[in-house]
């Protein structure tokens, strides 16, 4: 086991104990030698047990610690027809007994399946934004909320924000626990909350692995001031006096092919190879995506066979039954 370089740890955020962790880190052998490639791990917060799992769930517990001490009615968030982070967002709701209201990009569509189809199975309030900007129906909708008297909580789209962030930096030392040494962690990103606290754990824990984002839906350079942006709300949050350099950053954003939730090849083969040589399933949203990412990377030899590479599996499955259609 790697052993971590600091003689601290980082304070403690209070949060109400909801996932399943430690989530598995599992080989991947068949895939390993497919690939003709790394070593191949995979981190599995696809099952992390709430709703259907997803990396969601250990930002959650966060933000319902915090809204609980605030003594929030409601839950409010917003995101797109596919959001894990919505469905997972209202999962905590029902369970706790909370309102969620749910700000969604678009239109209604004419059949409600996939994540939407589980948000409002679980009780949640849709709010479709039709063509309006989303953070001002976001604004709105918590202003309504506000004079129904719902107390309500908001949540940040992703939840990037350094409370959401934080879950990840001590997902950071529960892999470094499960032992390793692993040289590079593959991770989708897309609102960057995951990435950065990952980022921030590895840096203040001394570790030497390398966080490499592949983005599903922005620029690198957007991801990267983004990312940046929540490095220094952790600064803040756990109130040091530095934090990690920029040049930690890394985002690639050469897989994004038509766009978000765009299936194309490199996604429909990422899954196929995962599920017929590992039997584990990917969404096409945002793992194949990455998955994708991280096949090409390896057959163009910018990962190197010697090295030990983790795929973070950030959850999805509802998706992949949506577009199944788009898979065949």
């Amino acid at each position: 086991m790697k052993q971590l370089h600091k003689l601290m740890n980082l304070p403690l955020i209070p949060k109400v104990a909801i996932a399943h962790v430690p989530t598995a880190i599992e080989p991947m052998p068949r895939l390993t030698a497919a690939l003709k490639g790394p070593e191949l791990w995979i981190k599995r917060d696809d099952q992390t047990g709430l709703a259907m799992g997803g990396n969601k769930t250990r930002m959650l517990e966060r933000f319902l610690a915090d809204a609980q001490q605030k003594q929030a009615r409601s839950l409010i968030t917003r995101g797109s027809l596919v959001s894990n982070h919505c469905r997972q967002t209202a999962a905590v709701a029902a369970k706790f007994g909370l309102k969620c209201i749910l700000v969604i990009k678009g239109f209604p569509p004419r059949i409600r399946q996939g994540n939407l189809f589980l948000n409002q199975l679980m009780g949640a309030q849709i709010v479709f934004t039709e063509g309006r900007c989303p953070d001002k129906v976001l604004l709105e909708t918590f202003e309504d909320a506000q004079k129904m008297g719902l107390n309500p909580y908001l949540i940040a789209y992703g939840g990037a924000h350094g409370l959401g962030s934080s879950a990840y930096c001590d997902a950071v030392q529960e892999l470094n626990n499960q032992g390793g040494n692993y040289d590079i962690i593959i991770v989708p990103t897309s609102s960057g909350a995951t990435q950065a606290g990952l980022i921030f754990g590895s840096w203040f824990y001394g570790l030497n692995t390398q966080i490499y984002g592949i983005s599903v839906d922005e620029s690198s350079a957007y991801l990267t001031d983004k990312i940046l942006s929540l490095l220094e709300n952790l600064q803040t949050l756990y109130q040091l006096d530095n934090l990690p350099d920029r040049s930690l950053i890394m985002v690639n954003d050469d897989y994004l092919g038509d766009g978000y939730a765009a299936i194309g090849d490199r996604e429909r083969e990422a899954i196929h190879l995962f599920a017929q040589y590992e039997g584990i399933l990917l969404d096409p949203v945002y793992t194949a995506r990455a998955a994708g990412g991280l096949i090409d990377l390896i057959r163009t030899g910018k990962i190197k066979s010697h090295e030990k590479v983790v795929f973070w599996h950030t959850g999805g499955l509802p998706s992949l039954f949506e577009m199944a259609e788009s898979l065949q």
